[in-house]
């Protein structure tokens, strides 16, 4: 990409810092043996009244960058949705990595804890569902444990890469650059931070994440993980990959509700894509297996049910479309 002038880059500044505030999180103990560390992490929810999401395998929840699976032990990142599936007798557990961290190093976390939830609960495999880099995070467990895995679905994840982060590698943090060393303080500081409101922290990469979410660092990860990914950009893309079914959907909205605070900053991120996107993700990176929908009205936040539920009062609910893709699951057999 090209460098752009000194008012983008005060712009692309001011997105990096609104983004990862909002979206906080992180993971694991470092005072904990493995299994418990584990157990910790991969928390099952509780609280059946259904059928209608009852799947065979249990579903797992993965969180994208800055994620979490409780911040202050209140508010989910998946907001309402792991309840609303379990209150429609699904077993879910919802995982944490690392705030900040490449797609392999929170991949072989969140693989741990995988590991963990096949085996307790006796399935031995689980559906995985991630949201952003939580996508190539499962996708990073389903290429080196695809016997992990009954079924694979992304969420709004940049699988070709995100162009915002192809702009700040390019015009503020090259390699070896003092723009580098700042933006790996700044961003393993404040994974450090996030991790104060988790109570379990994990090592940060801050660098090593912005790298897996360039077009540069996914190109590489796609070569080493392409299943599901189509031979040319928006090309049609395989819907299963070793017999394991795919699956994605994303947004390609950034402005959905005027009392939701973090739609602005979605707005100015969008600027910095050359196709429709969800503020975050480009349309056709979003596309992954059996393509469900990439024109939800909803931004990268929405998509989850952040801020707090508010979204678009003109599109389906982000928690329907999970439970009914649990359906989905469920009538395949998985």
């Amino acid at each position: 990409m090209s460098k752009l002038p000194p008012s983008r880059l005060g712009l692309a500044l001011a997105l990096t810092t609104a983004f990862v505030i909002p979206s906080c999180s992180t993971a694991g103990s470092d005072n904990m043996s493995g299994s418990e560390a584990d157990q910790q992490n991969a928390q099952p929810e509780s609280g059946t009244t259904s059928t209608f999401a009852k799947t065979r395998f249990p579903i797992v929840l993965a969180h994208g960058l800055t994620g979490f699976r409780q911040l202050f032990g209140v508010v989910d990142y998946f907001f309402g949705i792991p309840s609303d599936l379990t209150s429609s007798g699904a077993q879910v557990f919802v995982t944490q990595v690392s705030a900040a961290g490449s797609a392999e190093e929170r991949g072989e976390q969140l693989l741990q804890q995988i590991e963990f939830i096949a085996a307790s609960t006796g399935a031995g495999k689980v559906n995985l569902i991630g949201h952003s880099e939580g996508g190539l995070d499962a996708r990073y467990v389903m290429g080196v444990r695809p016997d992990l895995i009954a079924s694979l679905t992304t969420v709004a994840t940049p699988h070709l890469g995100a162009d915002l982060a192809d702009f700040l590698v390019d015009n503020l943090a090259p390699d070896g650059s003092f723009g580098q060393a700042v933006l790996a303080l700044f961003g393993n500081t404040l994974g450090t931070i996030i991790d104060l409101f988790t109570g379990t922290p994990e090592p940060q990469d801050a660098v090593g994440a912005l790298h897996s979410l360039s077009s540069a660092g996914a190109a590489v990860f796609n070569q080493k993980f392409p299943g599901g990914l189509a031979a040319t950009r928006c090309g049609a893309t395989p819907t299963t990959a070793n017999g394991i079914p795919l699956f994605s959907w994303a947004g390609s909205s950034t402005l959905t509700n005027i009392f939701d605070v973090s739609d602005p900053s979605l707005g100015l991120a969008s600027l910095f894509y050359s196709e429709s996107s969800d503020g975050l993700v480009g349309r056709c990176s979003s596309h992954f297996g059996k393509e469900l929908r990439d024109n939800f009205s909803m931004n990268h936040l929405d998509e989850v049910n952040q801020l707090f539920g508010l979204t678009s009062i003109f599109e389906t609910s982000p928690v329907s479309v999970f439970r009914s893709h649990a359906n989905r699951l469920k009538n395949a057999g998985l």
